[in-house]
């Protein structure tokens, strides 16, 4: 009897796993100001496409986690460019900082 319950705790406890790894892989879209975090913000070595995003009172920064200049997208905002736009992709959160592995980039029409 023992091992039955033991045995349904941890079926239980997969799902549970399972369910939050799914809730942390689900498709956000974030919408602000595009920049490139070297030439606007100073806070990278090399050219990576971040996006500042109004949360409640905090301006939060989500960097992208891509090609960095690499990307298409990333031309528009380097050399220290700001747009305003959306991007759609899976976030996540290291060591206190927040990226966005970005499958959408679109700047705001003018």
């Amino acid at each position: 009897m023992n091992v039955a319950r033991f045995s349904l705790m941890l079926v239980l406890l997969a799902l549970i796993m399972a369910g939050l790894h799914a809730q942390e892989k689900k498709e956000t879209t974030l919408k602000g100001t595009i920049l490139c975090a070297m030439c606007a913000l100073k806070e990278t070595p090399k050219c990576e496409t971040a996006i500042h995003v109004k949360e409640g009172n905090k301006l939060v920064t989500y960097y992208f986690l891509d090609k960095g200049e690499g990307e298409a997208y990333h031309d528009a905002v380097c050399g220290g460019e700001r747009k305003d736009g959306t991007v759609t992709g899976t976030v996540s959160t290291k060591e206190g900082k927040h990226y966005i592995t970005p499958k959408k980039v679109e700047y705001a029409k003018k």
